[in-house]
């Protein structure tokens, strides 16, 4: 990819995140996880383990971006059951990397793209819930 196409796309994302709501931020980050898996499946079937190691590192750095940005005390159970299965993704990728296995990364992959699914369908109403929600429990504690 030419330069100028890479510097186009970044620009983008950048615009994309400075005016993002955070379901969008999380969106992105979903994105970008099955984007640098898919990469690693690449590196790994071309033999450059460089390479693969650089997009597993990416990808297991947004699962636990993901991870940490759970409300642990607002979200509950799905909170808890989400913190497992990215803890759950967290270790497949470490092996995947370890054992140059493209299975585990797409099995990765089908995990991270069924809960993207479920998040990409959350309708703008419930997205406001929330968003009131968080305000007035940050309100509370201030």
């Amino acid at each position: 990819m030419s330069y100028g196409i890479k510097a186009y796309k970044s620009v983008g994302v950048k615009d994309d995140l400075a005016v993002a709501d955070p379901h969008r931020i999380i969106q992105l980050l979903m994105q970008g996880a099955l984007e640098n898996m898919a990469k690693a499946k690449g590196h790994i079937e071309r033999k450059n383990y460089a390479g693969k190691s650089e997009a597993i590192s990416k990808t297991m750095a947004i699962i636990g971006a993901l991870q940490s940005s759970l409300d642990m005390k607002a979200g509950g159970e799905i909170s808890e059951n989400l913190y497992s299965l990215y803890e759950f993704m967290l270790n497949e990728l470490s092996v995947a990397s370890r054992e140059q296995s493209q299975t585990k990364i797409q099995e990765v992959m089908d995990l991270l793209l069924t809960i993207k699914s479920a998040w990409d369908q959350i309708p703008v109403v419930d997205r406001e819930k929330g968003y009131a929600m968080r305000s007035s429990l940050a309100q509370g504690a201030a």
